[in-house]
């Protein structure tokens, strides 16, 4: 049956058990932002008996963040490839996110990289580290509600620096960028809880940072124009083939690795502009003529 009025066949509407998928993912989603929170505790609880070691606890809730994330990009990307993105599953991605990359990346950073700094140091110091500690985990969480708060308002957001046309963008670093890169450093560390209170301000830089790029308006690639359903040539082949070799041989470095420079290219990109327009200027287009009173 055609349409009348266009001469063309009626859209075919998704059917209502498709719009179940994404959400199912989204459930997962939350649920591994859950266990994050969990294992954290457990983390605490093992290291405050003595054991400042090893720490499987801190490690397996880097990992429930690190599938998090990789869960948060293909539930959006099944959203679009079954057209069923809806008002309601937005809303729903956005509440998983602040529990599974606001919550949970702030209660493991506070964990692993403040509660434990070395008795030795004096206890002033300690006092200002723990204090500090409250202060950026809780800047990174309201960064990132604010993030996700921000994106859900605008349809259609212009960075400060605007990229290629044809490219999308997002406007700051999204929210699970920044809760991978607490995870993959975790991750990388050996999950052993930092005890030398230089490496712990350091972290704390680290997370003031991660804080400041959320709510910023630099540019970072989003990566939803690459539709995966098209042919690809064998050298893309080989390249994936490649990644999901080394991620599974080298994880803690190739994550990093990957964590770093997603995180780091809003930065070279805004500092790479700032250059050029300093040094290479473009010439302004000619304003409108004004006409002086006779």
């Amino acid at each position: 049956m055609s349409d009348a009025r266009t001469g063309r066949p009626p859209e075919r509407r998704p059917r209502r058990a498709a719009y179940a998928l994404p959400a199912l993912f989204t459930a997962g989603n939350l649920f591994l932002g859950f266990l994050s929170v969990l294992q954290s505790f457990e983390g605490v609880m093992l290291a405050k008996s003595g054991e400042l070691g090893f720490n499987p606890h801190f490690r397996l809730a880097a990992i429930c963040i690190g599938i998090a994330v990789f869960l948060d990009g293909l539930d959006g990307w099944i959203a679009r490839m079954t057209n069923t993105v809806s008002a309601f599953g937005r809303e729903l991605d956005s509440l998983a996110d602040v529990i599974t990359f606001g919550v949970a990346p702030t209660v493991l950073a506070f964990s692993w990289g403040i509660a434990f700094v070395d008795g030795s140091s004096p206890a002033h110091l300690q006092d200002h580290i723990r204090r500090a500690g409250y202060f950026f985990s809780f800047l990174f969480l309201l960064c990132g509600a604010a993030r996700l708060a921000r994106f859900n308002i605008q349809t259609d957001p212009v960075p400060k620096n605007p990229g290629p046309p044809g490219r999308k963008y997002f406007v700051g670093l999204p929210i699970p960028a920044a809760a991978g890169m607490v995870a993959s450093v975790t991750y990388a560390a050996g999950s052993t809880p930092i005890e030398w209170w230089p490496l712990s301000v350091a972290w704390l830089g680290l997370l003031a940072v991660l804080s400041l790029l959320m709510v910023s308006t630099w540019r970072y690639r989003s990566f939803k124009d690459l539709n995966l359903l098209r042919p690809r040539s064998p050298r893309t082949v080989i390249l994936l083939g490649s990644l999901i070799y080394l991620i599974w041989n080298y994880s803690e470095v190739v994550l990093l690795v990957m964590a770093i420079t997603y995180v780091g290219s809003g930065i070279v990109v805004r500092v790479a502009g700032i250059f050029r327009r300093r040094f290479h200027p473009h010439p302004a287009p000619p304003g409108p003529a004004i006409e002086s009173s006779a």
